[in-house]
């Protein structure tokens, strides 16, 4: 499996639907596993009822979720990390930096990528590529892609340095917490378009 790791502040809402609105949007037999975890979030299981509300009038699955803390291992393991604010990409590259060119925020990731990644697959990633992510990785050490994944996350690392530069606020994804039920569901309109594009650019990864 191919972990996406979604990082948000509570794991309770934007990390939560980027996981489970990408999972919904992934063609079946994907083998890009979406996960989520949460610089300041407390383990507990089951959904926060408000996201689950708007995660399934947009089509996604709110069962079985249990919230977590974001760790060096689960950044470690990931093949590509996409924090929903800036703060949550740094917090990602704090923990491990040797996973800093596969640490992005979503929008940024769905930015750079979208101009560039047809011309990635059409070269080196038609030809084989290295491992996808798998369950047991050893703590530590850098998840393996195949199927191109990794020349996609490093072509977007690559093109980083070299995009024009935006304003910080639009790479991230505001925070609903605390405001009213149409902000969470606006908020969770802007994830799903995301990982959308998202999902047509990673091409689904590796069939199982």
């Amino acid at each position: 499996m191919t972990r996406v790791l979604f990082v948000c502040t509570g794991n309770v809402h934007r990390s939560v639907l980027a996981e489970r609105l990408l999972a919904a949007r992934l063609p079946s037999g994907s083998a890009v596993r979406p996960e989520s975890a949460g610089t300041e979030a407390r383990p507990w299981s089951g959904m926060e009822s408000s996201t689950r509300a708007v995660l399934e009038k947009l089509g996604g699955d709110g069962s079985g979720f249990a919230a977590r803390p974001l760790t060096a291992q689960l950044v470690a393991g990931a093949a590509l990390v996409l924090g929903l604010a800036i703060e949550h990409r740094e917090a990602a590259v704090r923990l491990a930096p040797s996973a800093m060119r596969r640490c992005f925020t979503l929008k940024e990731f769905v930015r750079l990528a979208v101009g560039g990644v047809g011309e990635v697959r059409g070269g080196e990633a038609g030809g084989e590529g290295a491992a996808t992510a798998h369950d047991g990785v050893p703590d530590g050490e850098s998840p393996r892609v195949v199927d191109g994944f990794d020349v996609v996350v490093a072509a977007v690392a690559g093109r980083r340095g070299a995009a024009a530069p935006v304003s910080p606020v639009e790479d991230d994804v505001a925070d609903p917490w605390g405001r009213p039920h149409s902000v969470l569901y606006g908020c969770a309109r802007e994830i799903d378009g995301a990982v959308s594009t998202l999902a047509r650019l990673l091409g689904g990864g590796a069939s199982v």
